[in-house]
């Protein structure tokens, strides 16, 4: 490889002190023959034993001071290691990259603070590096998630966005994934970490074919990454902009979806699951033009107490403050039916064509839900009936049904979505009342 570019080697450095996160730290006596053949490693066998003479003849040379060899590792990653303060500051003030990372996410300084090097740590701060030690980050290899990805396999040569902005489609071992990525500023926000954390901890547990499938995460150096299965037909916030009002065979067999979805996360031992960021962007279409929930980021374990509540205000958190419930806004305790609230309201917009209170600003709606206002209906009574008739039956013969007189639930699968219709239709005939 041209050593102007930068690339990596196929040559490995292994001499001294190695990665802070690399799985064996252990040095050897390989890289002193490897050093007298390219004159690259050189560079690195210079640097691990403090030759500064022997650097800046390199360097002038034309030798590239950010060379890597097949870890990721530069010389300036070799000095930091060492602790050779002298070593560093020549390499920086020959344009070394402060927060250049090997193949385990590990840049300079982070190698400098796991051993020690408190002179190097101030020199590499004072250029302009960043903390770069992931939080979820453990010292013993063993002790590595068995979810872990090895971020050198995640190729981003195509990566497009997708969704909210915060993720992106990559190549994972010859298929599409979508990547959700936590940015640099979690290393100063702890709750960030804390909803990652616990994001991660729901998605181990979840298997069903309604509910996006994850598939593996990046905790062990930075930026952490999430991997969830891609749906390259999209969400359901852009398909309902493309389409508006649906069909109502094609509204109930969508609403059927995201019901089978939610009763799973609800009926979920030994603690249910409440998504509480239930919303149109948030459900995906697969290939087969089913849907699927997506992103967990602010969903709560509902344990013994049966109700959770908010650390903080919900305004204060990104998402979509049309389909909340007003319980959230209020601060108040809650439970699994907020996530039936956001459903009643997404099967209105797919019969309707409109977000709720379409015609309000955002900031608006928290407002008036907490006023007790709700959207109002303008598709014919009979939909609705339709939509709600089928949701009671299960959909295609696929349920028993519910026993109108008592709501007896006398099918668990469809417990969730039976649930679901008596209480909108409840809202519906409310809201009829009043009108």
């Amino acid at each position: 490889m041209d050593s102007t570019t930068g690339c990596k080697s196929p040559v490995r450095f292994t001499l001294g002190k190695q990665s802070s996160l690399a799985p064996d730290r252990e040095g050897s006596s390989r890289g002193a023959i490897e050093a007298a053949i390219d004159p690259r490693v050189r560079l690195m066998y210079m640097a691990n034993e403090g030759d500064l003479e022997g650097i800046k003849e390199l360097l002038d040379s034309g030798t590239n001071v950010n060379f890597k060899d097949i870890d990721g590792r530069t010389a300036l990653h070799v000095a930091a290691c060492q602790g050779l303060t002298d070593v560093v500051r020549l390499l920086l003030d020959r344009g070394a990259d402060v927060d250049s990372k090997d193949r385990w996410g590990s840049t300079p300084l982070a190698d400098a603070v796991y051993y020690k090097n408190q002179d190097v740590i101030k020199l590499l701060e004072k250029h302009g590096a960043k903390p770069p030690i992931a939080p979820m980050h453990v010292q013993n290899s063993r002790e590595v998630p068995e979810y872990e990805i090895d971020p050198s396999e995640l190729d981003f040569s195509n990566s497009v966005n997708i969704t909210k902005g915060t993720f992106r489609v990559a190549s994972w071992r010859g298929i599409k994934v979508a990547v959700k990525t936590l940015g640099e500023e979690v290393f100063t926000d702890e709750e960030k970490v804390k909803a990652f954390r616990d994001e991660l901890a729901l998605l181990q547990k979840i298997r069903h074919p309604n509910v996006v499938q994850f598939l593996g995460a990046v905790t062990q150096s930075s930026p952490m990454i999430i991997v969830t299965e891609y749906l390259p037909k999209g969400d359901l916030r852009a398909y309902l902009k493309l389409k508006g009002a649906l069909k109502l065979k094609l509204a109930v067999k969508f609403a059927l979806d995201i019901a089978r979805g939610m009763n799973y996360l609800h009926e979920h031992k030994p603690e249910a699951i409440i998504h509480r960021d239930l919303e149109p962007s948030n459900i995906l279409r697969d290939d087969s033009g089913h849907l699927k929930v997506a992103d967990f980021g602010v969903s709560k374990l509902l344990k013994v107490a049966n109700r959770v509540k908010e650390d903080k205000p919900v305004t204060s958190q990104e998402t979509s403050w049309r389909y909340v419930a007003p319980e959230v806004y209020r601060n108040e305790e809650y439970d699994t039916k907020v996530d039936v609230f956001s459903f009643a309201l997404i099967l209105q917009e797919m019969i309707e064509g409109f977000p709720p209170f379409h015609a309000q600003q955002e900031y608006e709606v928290p407002k008036a839900y907490v006023e007790n206002e709700r959207p109002p209906f303008r598709a014919p009574a009979k939909c609705y009936a339709y939509g709600l008739r089928e949701l009671e039956e299960g959909g295609e013969g696929e349920g028993r049904g519910v026993d109108e007189e008592n709501q007896v639930l006398l099918d668990s699968r469809m417990g969730w979505t039976a649930q679901m219709s008596k209480e909108f239709r409840e809202y519906a005939e409310e809201r009829s009342s009043k009108s």
